[in-house]
């Protein structure tokens, strides 16, 4: 606070007319302030102060004040009479204290002296409101006067311009000096200490629960209890102390941040840090600091962690100062807000980081200059478009390396030396390789972050140290690459939808290059320059970590299913770093992209790529730095930690299903001798003579070793001296996330595989593999990466989702295969089926007046590549290196570019929809296209469709009504233009529906033994494009054939071959003969030779998917319900159950099966890495789309023999919705292979097609009663703006339902008149099963609406489980108390008799009456009133969709009840067991006489000036209200109430 004195000023000039009435204006940064005016006074003397709130910000060098002397008018503007400037430098600088300005001269509008001379005098700031000083600026705290007046500062009289009572006898001047000399008043004073602790970061240790305690002045509060590493706490904590201030700055404040294992708070354990703020707390005010913390017996440890807080002394009466919150944490300057704990000394530290070079960044810039440059004859060179340059931020400071124009592959050679203070609070270096733009803004190519966490080690994560060297080290790292991942490479001049990605915000979608960087600290002594350039030596020894090897990449695509929508025809392309793909053409053509299908729909949902017995496969051979050291060490850590997660998956489980002790000791114990066989006998590698070593890799090794040790001496004293074994639980999942830990690379120069998924030319979804995951190590089985040569299950995403992966747009299984092209060999072992290797080209023709010739092609050549842009010829294909001819030119017709759909299928069905149109409300009549496929595209109508050759028909043309469809099997829609269809179509007919639409279908099947001979070898199209089809129609214009050349590698053998395929196998070279400039590169690509892999032989198996039930779903409705059903979907299979109508517990209990389905390749892969079931969860729309309300993965269990005598298990799987848990399935599935022997027996039916759970797998039930005491609700939210007044209970519970009676008047009674409902109910015995128990609370309004209005979902029932036979106190509640004794001795002699105050009960203790319990805490948290709960529980009602449609849910009232459930005997002739709620109280309004008792209070927050305040007493009950206004207690903050 500032505050300025304006005492006098002397000879103002007169006016023409009488003497002015001066008054004086000072203005501090546009806030104005005025003295009084002093009548007809020449030589005024005001003696006023001023006070200007500084607000938390800090005096700067430039403040000033503004002095304006005018004469006051009481009509009209008052007049200029003269102004000053005074600089409050001194003051900011904190020099002196206060500033008396004597005889300042006063100027006049012209800048010219007028003679005047003007006293003020600044008696400093106040001590309250100086931010980020740590230190007292105590001045003018006002000392007593001489009549003992308090004047403490008085900041919170904002409003009246703190302008100070006139009439003090003593002078202002005389007070001002005495503040000076005699700062704090030397009398106890009431102050306030409020400390607010905002975050914390960084916090040691594993899977914490940090608390933080903070003590000032002998007392100790307290936060809440939080989770993780780096907690948000924000919140609050006063302390009132009453001391003297010179006392009270001498006090220590002290945080420590404990780890609570335990629920109660006080039982601490784990000390993580603690911070002495020493010295004067003085400043009064600390803002938004951070505190490093330390462990407070080991001064020198360094940082625990750090904790963000702010804290602030209040006097009696003062204003808080206003916190400003940060917008943005990354440029947060931690350093210069750090404070440290005394005896901790932060060092300056020197990060250099050397960058070398980068390589493959990809073109930034518009070419179109360059296109101009070639045009008159410069060269071309497309590749280099871009200036790259590199930026390194770290703490908030940022350095940059020069820019390098014009180069792809830069190489800047210089060190950024980043000056820090060490240990640093920021936790990773920021890489951003940015474009530089003479014009415009810096575009971002890619960034990347180097986590010091990962790279540095305090020492202190190991627990035991056995006498070995210290595991600690400073920040190091490489030389080494590190990738950069953003948008897609491909170079287009519009705006790049995900630039975002570039700056490192999400996933990246692609590879952008990399940069080959170096990181060293040196402690103390600074760096003479920020950049410098690198010096020879060291750029000689980068030179050893570029050595390249060649690595051979191969997937086997074995089905992409789950496709959304059919489209244009659908390839696949894997890339690794820059090799492979196919739309950047800097990079050299490989076969990395699979051959172009066009998806078929799977008859139920999806659609899927009919790739049959032939597999595409893509091949990609790439070079890298050889790093098998670090990721063999990662994959076995990986495989140890995978072995633990799938144990302790089996251990949750088991505890769960709540199995026999003797059963639970097995498991655990099986899991804790695998985890220390495991630690045992798969060693990390040895690291001597390996190449690209680095210091870090050593590092690593020693923390990474001696954090096994641990992990392993742990799980051996666990299994000799473990008492209770499901508190087990949390040291071993600690064990798992601090493997996990271990098994991050900081130093992974590797980068990521990614598959992408392309409609056309269109990118479209993507997936990043780590590298590691399939990368074969001749080490050990162990160090193969995981998924190395086993067929794995990948979802893709779209880039960017908003979504979250609420739609899938492909699921794929792959193979894959990465290693040393110098073991190429061993991937024989890995492959399955044949690999063969096409050249293909197609032939092209165009229909003229009635014949085809090449005369009518118009744009495309005679012979042309698949897309038909690229001109090829027969004669000039060569095979590539070490390939040689097989066989000559033959014409093969391509099966999966047709839309026949039948290739590779048994049996199949021919399907065609027949369409009507009509005008709304008129006769149906054919649409003007009476047949079409089920896109809308024109087709033949059912006399039309021949049976192919080897095939014969099963039956008639039927309508297919096993869909959305009337009995009819007609399905309406609207249309909506432009379009020309139907977007979605609904079932039930309405008078607007202009549309409709059904589907025939006629099945055949193919004839056994009949060849698939082909004698047709043209494929016909309407119009060139994509849409093919063999039979010629009379609208025809074009027709193609595909001619294929097969190779083979001159002289190895087996699968490995296929990694000798390199570059295209040439392109007409007439072209360039012509010495015309087409970009030949552009085409380049699309030449590469196709592999395939066939597999000669397929099995059949049959697949059961149990699908029981599941709880806890998202409600999509208004009702507060959905309506669900599941899509099943198994690789080209899919299936849905039937549509429950309004819960979010549904049990379908409903078998699904899928009978023939053919899985290429070897079972037993089949059975170890068996194809995902996938659940995908929508809620019914009767309007509209459906929503969906969640995805759940469920993985079959494989039967190579239908005897096998192993059922499946019901388990609950988690329904993932957005990337959050969205409820639980209760789901099991089996995958039979079949062969001669019988399968299962089929379930019972439940309905037609409608099989239910069979008997050893649905759970086992038992009938069981439920009752419910139905008590009454409360505080129940308005619905639909109207007030909740007649409702009633709905309970549901395993399919049955009961209603109890309607509240006639809810603001009369909120009670139900009958309160006791109940249910027989079949339930599981299984705790582990057991559907929950669902309350619906329904309104009864007019004209017969009943909203549900309120729900509640008890998913456990275990607390509600009783003996039937055992009477609780519960049941009879109804017994009266007795009135006390008449009191014959006072109230108070009993009350200080119980608080033990023996002085003041006088003999009432001598005469032995009974006294009062006196609890120190709350009474809800004594243990035997059970949290001041009556006989009945108070479930939370919730409302789903808000009217916003955001899904938080809304408490909108409370149902007061209970529960009781327990079995019944299934013999009719055992008599029931007796009712458990029995004489209830009545259960309407009674009356009631409540006596409270108030008897003081303690410590409430002052309220006044004087840092007291008047208390009294306000009570209410309900509607009643008692205000004891009148009998207020003044000026006391711990009333003694007695009332």
């Amino acid at each position: 606070m500032l505050r300025v004195v304006v005492e006098s000023a002397k000879g103002l000039p007169k006016k023409k007319v009488g003497t002015p009435d001066p008054i004086t204006s000072v203005i501090f940064k546009d806030e104005k302030k005025k003295t009084k005016s002093i009548d007809s006074e020449l030589n005024p003397v005001w003696n006023e102060v001023l006070e200007f709130d500084l607000k938390g910000i800090p005096l700067d060098s430039g403040s000033h004040i503004d002095v304006i002397v005018k004469d006051y008018e009481t009509i009209g503007k008052d007049k200029f009479l003269g102004s000053t400037k005074i600089s409050l430098r001194a003051l900011a600088a904190g020099q002196v204290r206060s500033l008396p300005s004597k005889n300042v001269p006063l100027v006049n509008e012209n800048g010219q002296n007028i003679g005047v001379s003007f006293i003020l005098g600044m008696p400093g700031i106040q001590p309250l409101i100086i931010s980020s000083l740590w230190c007292l600026e105590d001045g003018g705290d006002g000392g007593g006067g001489d009549e003992g007046v308090e004047t403490l500062p008085d900041g919170g009289q904002g409003g009246s311009a703190g302008v100070s009572s006139p009439g003090q006898s003593v002078s202002l001047r005389r007070r001002v000096a005495r503040a000076q000399n005699r700062r704090l008043v030397n009398k106890p004073q009431d102050f306030q200490i409020r400390v607010r602790i905002i975050e914390a970061r960084q916090l040691s240790g594993n899977n914490i629960k940090p608390v933080v305690k903070v003590n000032v002045c002998g007392q100790t509060h307290r936060t809440r209890i939080k989770r993780g590493n780096n907690p948000f706490f924000d919140e609050m904590l006063f302390y009132n102390v009453h001391m003297l201030p010179s006392d009270l700055f001498d006090q220590n404040i002290s945080f420590r941040v404990y780890n609570s294992y335990s629920l109660r708070a006080d039982i601490c354990s784990s000390f993580l840090g603690y911070l002495y703020v020493c010295g004067p707390v003085a400043a009064h005010c600390v803002m938004r600091k951070w505190l490093l913390l330390n462990d407070p017996d080991d001064s020198s440890s360094g940082a625990k962690g750090y904790l963000k807080v702010s804290l602030f002394v209040v006097g009696t009466g003062d204003e808080p100062p206003a916190e400003k919150k940060e917008s943005n944490d990354d440029q947060d300057d931690i350093e210069s807000n750090l404070l440290l704990p005394a005896g901790v000394t932060l060092r300056w530290a020197t990060l250099s980081l050397k960058v070398f070079r980068a390589e493959d960044v990809p073109q930034m810039d518009d070419a179109f200059v360059q296109s101009l440059k070639e045009f008159f004859g410069g060269d071309q060179n497309r590749k280099n478009l871009v200036d790259p340059f590199l930026e390194a931020r770290f703490a908030g400071r940022k350095l940059s390396t020069q820019i390098i124009e014009k180069n792809a592959n830069p190489e800047w050679n210089q060190v950024l030396n980043l000056q820090v203070k060490f240990p640093s609070m920021c936790e990773r270096v920021k890489l951003t390789v940015f474009d530089w733009d003479r014009l415009t803004g810096n575009d971002a190519i890619g960034t990347t972050y180097l986590n010091l966490s990962k790279i540095a080690s305090s020492g202190g994560e190991i627990e035991a140290n056995s006498g070995e060297s210290e595991v600690g080290f400073l920040p190091v790292f490489g030389p080494c690459y590190v990738n950069l991942y953003g948008s897609p490479r491909e170079f287009t001049g519009l705006p790049d939808p995900y630039e975002d990605l570039n700056y490192g915000k999400g996933e990246g979608v692609a590879y952008r290059g990399r940069i080959l960087v170096e990181l060293s600290t040196k402690l103390e002594g600074k760096a003479e320059k920020t950049v410098d350039s690198i010096h020879s030596d060291d750029i000689l020894v980068a030179q050893k970590y570029q050595r390249r090897r060649k690595y051979c990449l191969c997937a086997v695509f074995h089905s992409a299913s789950m496709i959304q929508e059919p489209g244009e025809p659908i390839q696949f392309e894997v890339s690794i770093g820059n090799y492979g793909n196919k739309l950047d053409t800097t990079c050299k053509p490989l076969a990395s992209t699979t051959q172009y299908s066009c998806a078929v729909f799977d008859g139920n949902h999806y659609y899927y790529l009919p790739w049959a017995d032939t597999k595409p496969v893509v091949v990609v051979t790439s070079y890298w730095e050889d790093i098998s050291h670090r990721l063999d060490t990662v994959n076995i850590i990986l495989y140890i930690t995978n072995r633990l997660q799938s144990n302790l998956e089996a251990f949750k489980t088991a505890m769960l299903a709540k199995v026999s002790d003797n059963k639970l000791v097995e498991v655990w114990l099986k899991l804790l001798n695998q985890l220390i066989e495991d630690l045992e006998s798969f060693p990390t590698p040895e690291l001597e003579g390996r190449a690209n070593l680095t210091s870090l890799d050593i590092q690593i090794k020693k923390l990474r070793d001696s954090a096994l040790t641990t992990i392993r001496e742990g799980a051996r004293r666990m299994r000799e001296e473990a008492r209770e074994i499901r508190d087990t639980l949390s040291d071993l999942e600690e064990w798992a996330d601090k493997l996990k830990m271990l098994a991050e690379e900081p130093q992974n120069s590797m980068p990521d595989i990614i598959i992408w998924m392309l409609r056309g030319e269109k990118r479209v979804a993507y997936s990043r593999i780590p590298a590691h995951q399939v990368l074969y190590s001749t080490y050990s089985e162990q160090a193969c990466g995981q998924h190395c040569g086993k067929t794995q299950t990948v979802f893709l995403q779209y880039p960017m989702d908003k979504a979250k992966g609420l739609k899938v747009p492909v699921q794929i299984r792959v193979n894959m295969w990465l290693g040393l092209s110098a073991h190429e060999k061993k991937f024989n072992s890995y492959s399955e089926g044949t690999f063969s290797v096409f050249a293909e080209l197609y032939e092209n023709q165009a229909k003229v007046f009635g014949k085809y010739g090449t005369t009518g092609l118009v744009g495309r050549h005679k012979f042309s590549d698949v897309t038909g842009k690229l001109k090829l010829k027969q004669e000039y294909f060569m095979p590539p290196r070490g390939w040689e001819w097989e066989e000559d030119w033959f014409i093969d017709p391509e099966k999966a570019l047709l839309t026949e759909a039948d290739a590779g299928h048994t049996e199949f069905m021919d399907e065609v929809f027949q369409n009507e149109t009509r005008f709304p409300g008129r006769e149906w009549k054919a649409a003007s296209e009476p047949f079409t496929d089920v896109n809308g595209e024109k087709s033949r109508n059912p006399g039309e469709f021949d049976c192919p050759p080897g095939w014969m028909w099963e039956d008639e043309w039927t309508v297919d009504d096993n869909r959305a469809v009337d009995d009819q099997g007609w399905e309406y829609g609207v249309t909506i233009p432009p379009d020309d269809k139907p977007r979605s179509w609904v079932s039930a007919e309405k008078v607007y529906h202009v549309h409709r639409r059904r589907r025939l279908v006629r099945p055949r099947k193919r004839t056994a033994g009949a060849g698939t001979t082909m004698e047709v070898s043209w494929e016909f199209s309407s119009l060139i494009g994509w849409k093919f089809h063999r039979k010629e129609r009379s609208s025809d214009t074009f027709r193609r054939r595909r001619w294929r050349r097969k190779m083979g590698p001159e002289d190895r053998l087996g699968a490995s071959a296929i990694f000798q395929l390199e570059g295209a196998l040439g392109v007409d070279t007439e072209e360039k003969e012509k010495g015309s400039k087409a970009d030949t590169t552009k085409m380049f690509g699309a030449n590469t030779p196709t592999v395939s892999c066939s597999f000669d032989r397929s099995y059949m198996y049959h697949l059961r998917v149990y699908v029981y039930q599941a709880q806890n779903l998202t409600s999509m409705d208004k009702d507060s319900f959905s309506d669900p059903y599941a899509h099943v979907s198994f690789l080209h299979v899919s299936k849905t159950t039937e549509k429950l109508r309004a819960t979010l517990n549904p049990t379908w209990d409903q078998t699904l099966i899928f009978n023939d389905i053919e899985i290429h390749g070897d079972p037993r892969n089949v059975a170890s890495h068996p194809p995902n079931v996938v659940l995908e969860f929508f809620d019914h729309d009767q309007v509209g789309k459906d929503e969906m309300l969640g995805r759940s993965i469920c993985t079959p269990l494989v039967k190579l023999n239908p005897n096998m005598d192993e059922t499946p298990k019901l388990l609950w799987h988690p329904i993932i919705q957005k990337g959050q848990k969205a409820g639980e399935a209760l789901v099991a599935a089996e995958l039979i292979l079949k062969d001669k022997s019988d399968l299962p027996l089929v379930p019972p039916k439940r309905a037609e097609n409608l099989y239910m759970v069979p008997q050893g797998i649905r759970p086992v039930v038992q009938l069981t009663a439920v009752e419910i005491l139905a008590w009454g609700l409360r505080n129940m939210k308005t619905y639909q703006l109207a007030a909740v007044s007649s409702p009633s209970l709905v309970v549901e519970c395993g399919g049955q339902r009961v209603e109890s009676a309607v509240i006639k008047n809810m603001k009369k009674s909120p009670n139900f008149p009958s309160s006791v409902l109940f249910i027989k109910v079949l339930l599981p015995k299984d705790e582990m099963y057991t559907p929950p128990i669902v309350l619906k609370v329904i309104d009864h309004r007019p004209f017969g609406r009943k909203p549900v209005v309120g729900q509640c979902t008890i998913t456990s029932l275990e607390d509600f489980r009783c003996d039937p036979y055992v009477i609780t106190a519960e049941g009879a509640m109804a017994t009266k108390s007795k009135d006390d004794e008449k009191e014959t001795i006072d109230w108070w002699s009993k009350f200080y008799a119980s608080t033990g105050d023996r002085e003041r009960c006088g003999p009432y203790l001598k005469k032995g009456y009974d006294t009062l319990k006196v609890y120190d805490c709350g009474l809800e948290d004594v243990p035997e009133f059970k949290g001041l709960t009556d006989f009945c529980n108070t479930f939370k009602l919730q409302r789903g969709k808000n009217e916003n449609g955001d899904e938080d849910p809304t408490v909108v009232g409370e149902f007061k009840g209970s529960f009781k459930v327990y079995p019944l005997s299934d013999d009719p002739g055992v008599a029931p067991p007796p009712r458990q709620f029995r004489e209830l109280p009545d259960s309407g309004p009674q009356e009631c006489l409540v006596r409270i008792y108030v008897v003081q209070g303690i410590d409430l927050q002052p309220k006044d000036n004087n840092g007291r305040c008047d208390p009294y007493i306000k009570i209410s009950l309900g509607k009643n209200t008692i205000e004891d206004r009148d009998h207020y207690l003044p000026n006391t903050i711990s009333p003694v109430f007695g009332r």
